[in-house]
């Protein structure tokens, strides 16, 4: 099954002025494209079966690929699935504070959403060089959770569902803030599609 490009939801300047159309247009095109090319270069020489899977199985059974295409795949399947989630859980008209389930679930994680605000800029500020801030549904635990993953390597490897993330690679914003990440992570708020996220939220508690 060879991974595509999705379409992003949105034009490119949809989430001006928080994020510049010419990153978004750099950001899906190029670089969310290249991974998508690399990855269906990686599977060629994989068996049938691992090229079959949805992108979301083949990184949950990313010990399964065979290894001298493993980190290829580590890398290109997990920034292709990151971007793609990237791209849904933003949106215009975007940000605000959380209701519902997600409001009720950052709660009983964080204690309230100032909580988890902080603790997702302060790993996103501490990632060292490349990587991703994330929230994310803990099975074992029945929660939430905040983590932090360097370059593209996905929570889904470690059995964490991704609810929604922070891109800190600086290509997702370095045209606007150049070096200062401090007030990309801060602005990023202003384009959250808390809709988006209470599906992926009712996905992750529901196994999917």
């Amino acid at each position: 099954m060879a991974h595509t490009l999705p379409q992003l939801p949105y034009a490119y300047n949809a989430l001006e002025p928080y994020i510049d159309a010419q990153t978004m247009e750099i950001h899906s095109q190029r670089h969310h494209k290249a991974y998508v090319d690399n990855l269906n270069k990686a599977l060629e020489s994989a068996p049938a079966d691992i090229q079959a899977l949805p992108i979301e199985e083949l990184l949950r059974k990313i010990k399964s690929v065979p290894e001298g295409i493993r980190q290829a795949v580590v890398n290109n399947g997990g920034g292709h699935h990151n971007h793609a989630l990237f791209w849904q859980i933003m949106g215009p008209n975007g940000g605000g504070e959380p209701t519902g389930g997600v409001a009720d679930a950052i709660k009983a994680a964080f204690g309230d959403f100032a909580k988890l605000k902080d603790t997702v800029k302060q790993n996103g500020l501490t990632q060292f060089g490349s990587g991703w801030t994330w929230v994310v549904w803990d099975p074992n635990a029945g929660k939430l959770s905040a983590v932090k993953r360097p370059n593209q390597d996905s929570p889904l490897m470690d059995g964490l569902t991704p609810v929604f993330g922070i891109d800190v690679w600086e290509h997702a914003y370095y045209l606007k803030y150049q070096n200062k990440r401090p007030d990309y992570l801060d602005a990023w708020w202003n384009t959250v599609n808390w809709k988006a996220v209470e599906e992926k939220l009712a996905a992750a508690k529901a196994g999917k």
